[in-house]
């Protein structure tokens, strides 16, 4: 399978076929398999956000591959201020194979891909996080196998990790449960496509506002922060409004015998979960981290190779 040329800014660039397909590779990957497909290619790295995950996983990712990268802190980029989006694009593209952009907006990583014919990879935006979806869903598929008719539980805010979470476990069978506040549910227009998604494979969405009334089925517990970057302002009362969300060990005994405690990274000790949770025998929380690499390694085999 080849994704050559191809933007991935959501996981619903991928069908569920690729995105097995790009799964598969990533655990070759991972035991040891090697490739050159970026030989003689680079790739630029364009954050508008700080980082440590992401920038060393893709960094590491094209250098394992035989590539090279180049990386643009927050403070050289200003997507939109110091010069043009597509500006910034067309002129990458005479010297790079590939965009990686962690933006503050959705928007900036579409306009990047119009203006550029090199593929675009999202690596966080307002709206998604699908290359975290990657590595989450090559560690469930280690600790439970096949997803299908698996059920994984996000406690706290709709979110962009949400967003991709709910699209990504549709597409494969798994269904995705969030318990959220009313006012921090996920935006509708993911919730739509999930469900709409999720009618083909049998998998179910629901958004409910208790955590203890979808715990029991539940075979993994995700969540993340509560107040993301740009939100610190509102970090206290975000806080007294997700305490019951809180991935607790009293949560996780509720669930299903063993199921997975799951974190995106970074995590708030003490807030959205706790050092019992996070460091426990059921956490997969550093599984998670370490996949990054191997699935974004796939990832960009796919679509430079």
């Amino acid at each position: 399978m080849s994704l050559e040329a191809r933007d991935f800014l959501s996981i619903n660039d991928l069908s569920a076929a690729e995105l097995i397909e790009l799964l598969d590779l990533a655990d070759r990957l991972k035991r040891g398999e090697a490739s050159s497909a970026l030989a003689g290619k680079s790739v630029a790295l364009l954050f508008e956000h700080p980082s440590l995950r992401t920038r060393l996983t893709f960094d590491l990712a094209v250098q394992q591959l035989g590539g090279y990268s180049v990386y643009m802190a927050p403070s050289e980029v200003s997507l939109g201020e110091r010069e043009a989006v597509p500006d910034v694009a067309r002129n990458l593209e005479r010297w790079v194979q590939c965009i990686v952009a962690r933006v503050r907006y959705h928007s900036s990583l579409v306009e990047l891909a119009q203006a550029t014919a090199v593929p675009v990879v999202n690596a966080l935006s307002d709206r998604e996080h699908p290359c975290q979806v990657l590595a989450d869903l090559q560690t469930m598929r280690e600790h439970l196998g096949d997803l299908r008719g698996r059920t994984l539980l996000y406690c706290g805010d709709g979110n962009n990790m949400c967003h991709s979470l709910l699209l990504a476990g549709a597409k494969l069978g798994m269904s995705v449960w969030v318990a959220t506040p009313p006012a921090f549910q996920p935006r509708p227009e993911f919730v739509t496509l999930a469900r709409r998604e999720a009618e083909r494979t049998g998998a179910s969405i629901r958004v409910e506002r208790d955590p203890q009334a979808l715990v029991a089925d539940a075979d993994a517990l995700y969540t993340d922060v509560w107040a993301s970057m740009g939100q610190e302002s509102e970090k206290e009362q975000r806080r007294r409004t997700f305490l019951p969300y809180q991935l607790n060990q009293q949560l996780v005994a509720r669930a299903h015998p063993g199921a997975l405690v799951m974190h995106c990274l970074p995590a708030h000790r003490g807030d959205e979960i706790t050092d019992e949770a996070i460091d426990g025998p059921q956490s997969v929380v550093f599984d998670q981290a370490e996949n990054r690499l191997h699935a974004q390694k796939a990832l960009l085999a796919l679509l430079l190779g």
